[in-house]
């Protein structure tokens, strides 16, 4: 329909090249599924010639997030490939197994580009683009092509790259603001003058990519969709490289909301943004920041005394969508220690999570150990307890037990207990500056890596003298460039984050370092080095 904005989801693949962003395959996975449900149109999900983990992470949800399994609908999956035939080759590889498989090319077209990065001239482009679109089109019917940096491109050579694009079988034109430098009121006259300049648009789909330098990413996106776009690329929180790119959210409500304005729609279930955001940002590390538009934990909070005069008489004086119009809940389950596995399971399947009956043991074990503690169970309490206990990354080393003393007198101490990947108990005891150091300390001394924390996030996730403390930490590994992201080559130490939730913050925040640590092996390969047993005892099992 011509009022129906596809959203095109590259979380997986734009969003994921945020430093510390990098996700497992299980963890793709995972949200690649929280995606579908979501019901974004595509999914975007990796660049399968950057590693070959990418390629399999990228080739298993084409086969089992895009292929139906009961007729019902399902997501075009897409493969992010250069111009260039061997990437073109392992993304059709990759995709080929999905219902509906894209490939997703792409080339630089601005004059900065193409003079200092790609070391070509504009005849030089245009017949890359003519190869190499002809090509991917062998291989599927489904191309997207993209003119990198377009926002700061010549719009006439734009208009003759896009033609070729379209003669040579693109079937979707993504113009990004590559650098997020545009306004919307140029980005909007750019897009309109593609539309009205470049022969054979009206067979294509016109799409809009912006990246936020400037703040402008949804609006620019938003003049893009008015100037004649059907197609927005977007993250889940605006993750992505340097400032990050637009946010799904954001355009989602934006258009959900001013729908008698803009006069579009989406495929989108609002009432799952809340959750698939915390989703995201408990596997990449990455906080949300309290005042994020739409899902940030301030989003829907009123402290001023004129704004909450105004809430207690009519809602609509300083709230324009309602928290569950987004899926904030604040309202309390009658769940406690008496309910049985059915009951959560009940509630589970409301909240959007279809767990396997061995997933759901597990967090039937987890959810009676809480009860225990707590009165009620909330749904915050739940959704902790799925991200802490079932999405969790590769575990080498796994947390058995910790002890700490602090206070004002005596020195802060940790003792830490650990299984190794060998199955092996391992304790060792470390003075720090709190607590949290020493549990830290002590974690390092057994795991024998060396990483340096470089950020530490902590805050209650609910209310009350009980509630769970949530803990997102993020640490650089020694190693000086990663392996998963051929885009990602550096000469910094690569960055990883974990995520951890208790109702005691000193275990939650050893259960994020840990996480983050296991993430960190996992990726070099490196296990650590034997701990000198001197200073680590083994303990029989």
């Amino acid at each position: 329909m011509d009022n129906h904005v596809r959203l095109f989801d590259t979380t997986l693949r734009d969003g994921e090249q945020s430093p510390g962003a990098t996700m497992t395959t299980a963890e793709k996975l995972e949200v690649a599924r929280a995606l579908a449900r979501l019901g974004v149109d595509v999914i975007e999900a990796g660049f399968p010639a950057a590693s070959p983990d990418d390629l399999e992470a990228v080739r298993r949800i084409a086969q089992e997030v895009g292929r139906s399994q009961n007729g019902e609908r399902v997501p075009v999956i897409c493969g992010l490939s250069r111009t260039v035939k061997g990437d073109l080759d392992k993304a059709w590889e990759a995709v080929q197994g999905a219902d509906k498989p894209r490939i997703h090319t792409f080339i630089a077209t601005s004059d900065i580009h193409m003079k200092y990065k790609l070391k070509m001239e504009r005849p030089e482009v245009l017949k890359v683009v003519r190869e190499m679109v002809a090509y991917a089109h062998s291989l599927c019917a489904d191309i997207e092509f993209s003119p990198e940096d377009a926002g700061r491109s010549d719009p006439e050579f734009l208009y003759q790259v896009l033609e070729v694009a379209i003669e040579c079988g693109a079937t979707t034109l993504n113009i990004p603001d590559t650098v997020g430098y545009l306004m919307p009121d140029e980005f909007g006259a750019l897009i309109a003058g593609i539309i009205k300049n470049t022969p054979g648009i009206d067979k294509c789909t016109v799409s809009v990519h912006c990246h936020n330098d400037l703040g402008m990413a949804t609006a620019n996106t938003l003049a893009g969709i008015r100037a004649g776009a059907r197609q927005a690329e977007v993250t889940i929180n605006g993750i992505g490289e340097r400032a990050g790119n637009t946010a799904l959210e954001e355009v989602a409500m934006a258009m959900f909301t001013r729908q008698q304005v803009l006069g579009l729609e989406t495929g989108i279930d609002t009432t799952q943004l809340a959750r698939v955001s915390k989703m995201v940002s408990n596997y990449t590390g990455i906080s949300v920041q309290p005042n994020k538009a739409i899902v940030g934990a301030n989003a829907f909070a009123h402290e001023a005394g004129i704004h909450q005069d105004g809430m207690l008489k009519n809602h609509m004086t300083y709230e324009i969508m309602r928290p569950e119009t987004v899926g904030v809940s604040q309202s309390s389950l009658v769940l406690g220690k008496h309910s049985g596995r059915h009951a959560l399971q009940e509630r589970m399947v409301t909240m959007g999570y279809n767990l396997d009956e061995n997933n759901l043991n597990k967090l039937f074990e987890r959810f009676k150990v809480l009860a225990d503690k707590k009165k009620t169970i909330t749904d915050a309490d739940l959704e902790a307890l799925v991200s802490d206990e079932l999405y969790q990354p590769k575990v080498l080393f796994t947390l058995d037990g910790l002890q700490v003393a602090c206070g004002t007198m005596g020195l802060p101490t940790a003792t830490v207990r650990l299984i190794d990947p060998k199955g092996e108990k391992l304790v060792h005891a470390s003075v720090g500056t709190g607590p949290v150091d020493a549990a830290f300390k002590a974690i390092d001394a057994i795991v024998s890596s060396s990483s340096t924390l470089v950020e530490f996030v902590i805050h209650a996730i609910t209310q009350g003298i009980d509630a769970q403390g949530e803990v997102t930490v993020r640490i650089q590994g020694a190693e000086s460039t990663s392996h998963l992201n051929a885009q990602k080559e550096t000469t910094q130490p690569h960055t990883y984050g974990g995520y951890g939730a208790d109702t005691d913050i000193v275990v939650a925040s050893a259960k994020a370092y840990l996480s983050a640590l296991n993430k960190m092996l996992v990726a070099t390969g490196h296990f650590g080095e034997e701990p000198e047993t001197a200073a680590v005892q083994k303990v029989a099992s």
